[in-house]
């Protein structure tokens, strides 16, 4: 039967079930009825929009509780990543042999969609290149277990239920299996890891074979990343930016997306190419990335950064993306050499964003992350202290906040 009408036991049912999910139930019994409460609910709604029973029938008396996706849904790493190192594991020799080594076996359906889409060939590897090693590693998780558990978990049920729901409605449409819909544990599917309502909304059949197929599929792969791309806003014949110097009395407070210049304006502030030649004068708008302080590489990111930025809201991300691709197309990669940085625990970051926020320079609630709010907090300690106020928690930093021995 459907679910027509039931606004307030839904909220009811879902409140139970939250309420004995999360309070570490005493017996498995109570943690099984409190999910199985759950999935009626979540199969009439997926009956109320527009699912067929048979479907319904085939996913929902099935569904299994993943305790595992609740564990890395909380789990939080101890120490807080540096680009040297986020970078280095991610843009290497094996990424950019493999990477060419997919541009031979595809060449002709990549150039297909650069016309199309205007993303060209060795974007699109990069991103399948970071996603899942092209293909190699496309997680093992149950998709439809993993998004109902935490359907039914109270942290982001709206968010997850939703995502659910789609893929419920892809497993019908696409005449999937569940033994092929498998993924991370947050649900992301396939060569390009897509979540759910962005397989519904962006991805291609691009073998023509009338099933859009993220798992088996190379082509519908590629194609759907160049479509999701085009649809985020790519800019045809523009890069994703590049590695820059800057100029020894660079002002550090210039740089983050807020202080966008175009790239002439940014020439005649002494900004050069990686190999010291002059960037140019066009209009072209461009911001300064420095990922790991004064002392690392520094960036120009064009509107396609931002774009990149899209599929995955992290700065590391795109400037790993951007220069795969470089490498890939058959660039050298960055120049400057990555810095040797300390290695920060989460609970270091919240003991120098409590001594921001008792010093009066406001960072929000310490939560050991690293955002933009701690960056403008750092920025704004350096510049009262006479530092290079280039937003990073170097050990200058720590030390004059007395986070770490001076000595050291």
């Amino acid at each position: 039967m459907g679910f027509k009408g039931k606004g307030k036991q839904w909220v009811t049912a879902v409140s139970m079930m939250s309420a004995l999910l999360s309070g570490l139930c005493s017996t498995s019994a109570m943690a099984d009825e409190a999910f199985s409460m759950c999935t009626t609910e979540l199969a009439n709604k997926a009956l109320e929009q527009g699912v067929s029973q048979e479907t319904v029938d085939a996913i929902f008396p099935t569904l299994a509780y993943q305790a595992r996706v609740i564990e890395l849904d909380r789990s939080q790493p101890e120490f807080v990543q540096t680009f040297p190192g986020y970078f280095s594991k991610r843009v290497t020799d094996w990424r950019t042999n493999k990477g060419q080594e997919m541009y031979e076996k595809h060449k002709d359906l990549l150039h297909k969609l650069s016309d199309k889409y205007g993303v060209p060939p060795h974007y699109l590897l990069a991103f399948w290149g970071l996603e899942t090693n092209f293909g190699n590693y496309k997680g093992k998780m149950p998709v439809l277990d993993s998004l109902a558990t935490l359907a039914c978990d109270p942290r982001r049920s709206k968010y997850f239920t939703q995502e659910l729901l789609v893929a419920v409605k892809l497993f019908e449409r696409e005449s999937l299996t569940r033994e092929e819909m498998v993924g991370s544990w947050a649900g992301a599917m396939g060569h390009t890891q897509f979540m759910p309502s962005a397989y519904t909304h962006y991805a291609v059949d691009g073998d023509n074979d009338g099933q859009i197929n993220l798992w088996n599929s190379e082509e519908d792969a590629l194609t759907s990343a160049a479509n999701f791309l085009a649809s985020l806003g790519w800019q045809r014949g523009f890069r994703w930016g590049r590695e820059v110097q800057l100029p020894e009395n660079f002002d550090y407070q210039l740089s983050g997306y807020k202080n966008r210049r175009t790239i002439a304006q940014w020439n005649e502030l002494g900004v050069r190419q990686a190999d010291a030649s002059p960037l140019g004068d066009d209009d072209t708008e461009a911001y300064v990335v420095v990922p790991a302080g004064h002392a690392g590489p520094a960036f120009v990111g064009y509107q396609n950064f931002r774009v990149i930025m899209r599929w995955n809201n992290s700065e590391f991300y795109a400037i790993a993306v951007g220069v795969l691709a470089d490498r890939i197309s058959g660039a050298s990669g960055i120049v400057a050499p990555l810095p040797d940085l300390p290695a920060y625990s989460r609970n270091d970051i919240i003991g120098l964003q409590k001594k921001l926020n008792d010093r009066g320079f406001d960072v929000g609630t310490p939560d050991g992350i690293i955002g933009p709010a701690t960056r403008e907090g750092i920025r704004n300690y350096q510049i009262a202290n006479d530092m290079i106020a280039d937003g990073f928690p170097g050990l200058n930093v720590m030390q004059s906040l007395d986070l770490v021995d001076k000595s050291a």
